[in-house]
Parts: C-alpha cells; sequence; structure tokens
C-alpha cells in the first residue's frame, strides 16, 4: 500500500470506530437550531454536513485542517519560487499531516503514474463543437472517464462497506491525476486550433498543467501553484462541495459525484463568478475609454452598475465577512511578480472604491472582496484573457478538496443524505396567529 493511502487508512479507521461510538451514545444532544430565514433562505449556516478537510471562518477565512493561507504557503513544500505545491495540501487534507518534501515528490510521481487519459475522452471532445462553453466540455470530459471506475466495477462485485473508501481513493487518485492533460485539452482545441501539447512528467502537477496549457513562463508556473491551492476547498457547504457530498452519498462514484459538483460551480452565483469579474472590468475599461481609469470613474461606473438593478461581481460571499485571504493571497503574489499591469493596478483600485459604496447602501453583509476580483486579472497578465475557461481551472483545484473529504465520508461511512424539506403550509403554521 502506498505510503499516502496507508496514512489516510491509520488516521481515517479508528475515527470512524470514534464517531459511530460519539453518534450512538450522544445522537441526541442538541448541536443547533434552524430559523425560518434559513429554512427560507437556502439552508444559510444550517449545520449538517461533517467535512474534514477544512473549516471556513467568517473573520479569518478558510483554513485548511487549522491552518491560514499564510501558514499554509510557509509550511507545505514549495516550488522553485517559493508557492507551495497542491500536492502538499492533498496531502495535508487526507492526512491532517504536513508532508515532507519528499512524500509530495512521491505524490507528483504517483499523479504522473496514473495520468494516462483513456482515448474514448478525447474521441468524445472533439465530437462537440469547438467553441461549446468550456465547463460543459469539462464535466462531459470527467463523465467520458468514468467508465473507469474503480468503485462501479469493486461494488458490482460485490465491495464490503469496509472497503468502500480503498476503491474511491483509487478513483479520487486517478480522476486528480488526469485532470490537467483533460482541462489542457479543451483549452487547447476551443482557443489553440486544437494544437495539443503533450504533458512533460518531469515537472510538479502545476507546471506540467500550465506547461499542456502553453505557457512555460517561471512565474506563471509559480501562479497555477498558488491559484490551485488556494481554490482546493472551502469548506463543505458552497454548492460544488455540497453536491459532490450529496452525489457521493448515494455511493455513486467520484467520477459522477465530481461532475455533478462541476455542474454546480458552473453556476453565475458560483465559480462562474470569476468569469463575471473580468468581463465586467473589461466592459468599465471600454465604457469609460481608457486602460487606467482614476478612483473617481470607477466610483462613477460602479453606481452606475449598481443604479441598473446589478452586483459587483467579485465582492461580497455567503460566509465572508472581511476581505477573503485567497484575494488577498492573489495580492500579494501580483506585488511580488508583477509591476507593470494597468488591469491588475485598476483591480486594486476597484478594491479601495466598492467597499465604501457597499457599505454606504446599509444592506450588505459583506461589502470585501472575494477570490473572484482577482484571479482574472493575473490570467490576463499572462496571456489567458479567454476568460469562459476560468471555471475549469477552478475545477481542477477544487477537485483537490472535495475528493479528498469524499474518502473521509466512505471511510467513515458518512449515509446518505436526505434533510427533511416543507411545505408553504407548514411555514404558515409556524407563524404567529
Amino acid at each position: 500500500m502506498e505510503a499516502l493511502k496507508q496514512k489516510f487508512a491509520n488516521k481515517a479507521l479508528p475515527l470512524y470506530q470514534e464517531l459511530r461510538a460519539a453518534s450512538k451514545e450522544h445522537g441526541d444532544i442538541k448541536v443547533d437550531e434552524v430559523k425560518l430565514s434559513q429554512v427560507l433562505g437556502g439552508a444559510r449556516g444550517i449545520k449538517m454536513m461533517l467535512w474534514e478537510t477544512s473549516q471556513l471562518d467568517a473573520n479569518k477565512g478558510i483554513r485548511f485542517r487549522g491552518y491560514s493561507i499564510p501558514e499554509i504557503k510557509e509550511l507545505l513544500p514549495s516550488g522553485p519560487q517559493g508557492e507551495p505545491l497542491p500536492e502538499g495540501l492533498f496531502w495535508l487534507m487526507l492526512t491532517d499531516e504536513i508532508p515532507s518534501a519528499d512524500e509530495v515528490k512521491q505524490l507528483t510521481a504517483e499523479w504522473h503514474r496514473r495520468a494516462d487519459v483513456p482515448q474514448q475522452v478525447f474521441t468524445t471532445l472533439d465530437s462537440m463543437p469547438a467553441d461549446t462553453h468550456p465547463m460543459t466540455q469539462f464535466t462531459i470530459g470527467v463523465m467520458a472517464m468514468q467508465s473507469d471506475s474503480v468503485f462501479s466495477r469493486r461494488y458490482a462485485e460485490g465491495l464490503p462497506k469496509s472497503e468502500y473508501w480503498d476503491a474511491v481513493y483509487e478513483d479520487s487518485m486517478n480522476l486528480i491525476a488526469r485532470l490537467p492533460r483533460v482541462a489542457a485539452y479543451i483549452y487547447r482545441r476551443a482557443f489553440k486550433d486544437g494544437q495539443h501539447i503533450e504533458p512533460d512528467t518531469s515537472l510538479d502537477y502545476s507546471a506540467n498543467y500550465a506547461h499542456m496549457l502553453g505557457s512555460d513562463d517561471k512565474d506563471f508556473r509559480s501562479l497555477m501553484r498558488l491559484y490551485l491551492t488556494i481554490h482546493a476547498d472551502h469548506e463543505g457547504g458552497n454548492a460544488s462541495a455540497h453536491t459532490v457530498n450529496l452525489v457521493s452519498s448515494t455511493l455513486s462514484d467520484p467520477y459522477l459525484a465530481f461532475s455533478a459538483g462541476m455542474n454546480a460551480l458552473a453556476g453565475p452565483l458560483h465559480g462562474l463568478a470569476n468569469q463575471e469579474v473580468i468581463k465586467w472590468i473589461f466592459e468599465m475599461i471600454d465604457s469609460l475609454g481608457t486602460k487606467t481609469p482614476t478612483k473617481e470613474q470607477i466610483a462613477d461606473y460602479v453606481q452606475q452598475t449598481l443604479d441598473e438593478g446589478k452586483v459587483i461581481p467579485g465582492y461580497g460571499h455567503a460566509v465572508l465577512r472581511e476581505p477573503d485571504p485567497r484575494f488577498t493571497a492573489q495580492r500579494r503574489f501580483a506585488e511580488q511578480y508583477i509591476t507593470d499591469s494597468d488591469l491588475i493596478t485598476t483591480v486594486w483600485k476597484i478594491f479601495d472604491v466598492v467597499p465604501p459604496i457597499l457599505q454606504s447602501l446599509g444592506k450588505v453583509k459583506n461589502p470585501w472582496p472575494n477570490v473572484d476580483a482577482h484571479s482574472g486579472a493575473l490570467l490576463v497578465h499572462y496571456g489567458f484573457s479567454e476568460f469562459s475557461y476560468y471555471t475549469v481551472l477552478f475545477g481542477v483545484s477544487r477537485a483537490f478538496g472535495v475528493l479528498a473529504a469524499g474518502i473521509w465520508s466512505r471511510a467513515l461511512g458518512m449515509p446518505l443524505e436526505r434533510p427533511k424539506s416543507v411545505t408553504s403550509d407548514w411555514v404558515r403554521q409556524q407563524l404567529p396567529n
């Protein structure tokens, strides 16, 4: 058994017994209250799922196994220019241990070993028009790999429940390994006339993905390491993570569950927002007729957007009540690596302008930027202006968190997710006479 798999088993199987005992002995303990506003407001904030890999704090942002993004950047093994390797984050999420540099190298090599993509995936993608939205191609590409599912095959053969996690681990490792190849293939067929680039197994996961996209710029490789790390997980309640968890709870295999989650990520209220942000910025620049707008010009355009009944994309978050640490990490990257971008300077001016305007409205809970407010500008700087592809990058990253959490869910024997729904008549009955 490979080292990562053994470490996971040593952690997860005793916890399974602990949680079963806790549920049996203390299952009637009341841990939360549900308000009518939560029932009618998208189940916002209701504590109803176990998610081992990360937790989101409204004021401090995401913590991976208790570590903040600055701590992750300091502690995880890093690439040549100091940005964390997402392989290390996956190891941490799965084992609750900071890996050594050697362990990360082993995981990189393992993913290279598993990275061969079946030919039917490329054949399936090539059967679609090249201008099909990249996220549609991405989910179809994932589904085209499902016939290789270890879990589905072993389940059909009579897999015992105690071994569900093992088969889900194998599928998850294979899927993560293959995703950069599939995602890069989609980019090259959609935007580069199908001129595909073969993988380079001498590179780490992120650098190889950047290479297959068409960039060997060392700074862009560093950006990919950071991007894939900070987008990897955002606890379990966000739409894509929750979708993966829900579908996985039916014992659908990781390919089916991950594809479902990517369909959730593709929505404009979730992952597609990164596309909407850069689109809005480009529209503002075109409307103002300058690539270097002043803060006053930006403020006028922001107000115009609000007056039209629209939102400012990239600002606000369902949980966060402070600037998103993922935004801050990207800003610090830009400050370190980029000195001559009018677009990035504009992003920073927007950061100065938008929060006070939103605060003045008196009804915005979070006027601060989220992760999407900065990522597009960085990608444009390095030559990736095809913003309809950005959510695919997000999806490749999000695989680390949701698939790691899925392995944990099967190891801990989590049941079919089945919340209780209510009717409007029931709601009326709860109201005072």
